[in-house]
């Protein structure tokens, strides 16, 4: 009789992307979805890196070496450096996409039964790169009443045992917006330092800090040999379909094995890396327009959720995600409503289950992630679409959490 793997059993659906065929469904109808549950931004990819591929002059399109062509892995060195992290060419792998990055980190550094620490709600496809490499996830809960800051350190030490190899950060974060301050990664680095653990730590987001400090795992002094960097062009650039991340270590055996991983895949996209060139080379002023427009979109999107009876969302200091508290029974339930049952001026909004970020079972039910990648016309009308939603929806609940709601200025 033919099987499935207990791993591919195990493999957890995308909170994510499970919805679309409702969506689809939903736009054959003729109504328009308003897509806040993916970080897909609608910025356009700098018309210059997408020229470096259009004027290459390729006759034939090479495999590169396994680590990645030597000249962006120098050009990363540059970028890396404007960001005060100093590294060599020969500390970075080339990827494809962070998600490759993320498996090689889990690939090299974790055997099967080992256990990782991650501050819940995260980055929900951690729990299927966890299932391939049969690590099991260990959560320790952050909450949205105090903004989702990093737990105490109590809470590090509590599940820690001869099992736990590592800890797993995304600053600032994905799912919350929440950006870790100097403070929290010290004390994560006393931590790892203490314990003998592994930091890995997803920066995708780098660029976009709006209300304090962007900290590196790798401007923490004597962590050289713990931090795990991963990355990836996908976001600061709107570049998701190129699939270009990096992997980037100063721990040397770390670095030989995961190039191990990385020769058996052979090497990272050819075309996407002429663009990560490119990309380097944009002025140092590039980010500057795309930060203020997703800031604006941020202010514009907490108040209007603020302001929605029952619906509380802290302001998240970083990336362009969010998670609210709604009133409602059960968040699966109502964002899969919201695309099969529900049109306002037919028009619909497309959310992300805050259920598939958390690790702890029964968390998060009365909670969404939003993405505030659309421009502000756009996200205004699918502020409308929950708003009356949220009056009509049948398993709308009133909620005595008691919470302090974040003002801004928009």
């Amino acid at each position: 009789m033919l099987t499935i793997s207990n791993r591919g059993q195990k493999m957890p659906a995308s909170p994510i992307r499970k919805l679309v065929p409702y969506a689809e469904a939903a736009r054959k109808k003729g109504i328009t979805v308003y897509h806040l549950n993916i970080g897909q931004p609608d910025i356009a990819t700098p018309p210059a890196i997408m020229d470096a591929v259009r004027h290459s002059k390729i006759t034939t399109l090479e495999y590169s070496h396994s680590a990645g062509n030597e000249s962006y892995r120098q050009k990363l060195v540059t970028y890396y450096k404007k960001n005060n992290i100093s590294v060599s060419a020969n500390d970075i792998i080339v990827t494809t996409g962070g998600s490759e990055a993320i498996l090689f980190g889990f690939f090299s550094c974790l055997n099967a039964g080992d256990e990782v620490i991650i501050p819940e709600p995260f980055y929900a496809n951690y729990n299927g790169f966890a299932c391939a490499a049969e690590v099991k996830v260990v959560p320790i809960t952050s909450h949205i009443e105090n903004g989702f800051a990093l737990p105490p350190i109590a809470a590090f030490e509590k599940v820690i045992t001869d099992k736990t190899k590592a800890i797993i950060i995304c600053n600032p974060n994905n799912p919350t917006g929440y950006l870790y301050n100097r403070e929290e990664m010290e004390e994560l680095k006393n931590i790892c330092i203490k314990h003998g653990l592994y930091l890995f730590s997803d920066e995708a987001y780098r660029e976009f800090c709006y209300d304090g400090e962007y900290i590196s795992a790798m401007h923490l002094s004597g962590m050289e040999e713990h931090v795990i960097l991963m990355d990836t062009i996908s976001k600061r650039y709107s570049a998701c379909g190129a699939r270009l991340g990096a992997f980037v270590t100063k721990n040397k055996a770390v670095y030989e094995t995961a190039m191990k991983f990385a020769q058996a895949r052979l090497s990272p996209p050819g075309l996407a890396q002429i663009m990560g060139e490119a990309a380097v080379d944009l002025p140092d002023n590039y980010f500057d327009t795309p930060k203020k427009e997703y800031l604006r979109r941020r202010n514009l999107m907490i108040e209007r959720l603020n302001t929605m009876p029952g619906v509380f969302c802290p302001n998240p200091g970083g990336a362009f995600y969010a998670i609210a508290s709604l009133p409602i029974d059960d968040c699966d339930k109502f964002c899969q409503w919201l695309l099969e049952s529900f049109s306002f001026n037919n028009q619909t909004v497309m959310l992300a289950p805050a259920t598939g970020f958390y690790g702890t079972k029964g968390l998060g039910k009365q909670e969404v992630r939003l993405a505030y990648v659309l421009n502000v016309d756009a996200l205004n009308a699918a502020m409308d679409c929950l708003e009356e939603a949220l009056k009509t929806y049948p398993g709308r609940v009133e909620t005595n959490k008691k919470t302090k709601q974040s003002s801004v200025k928009v």
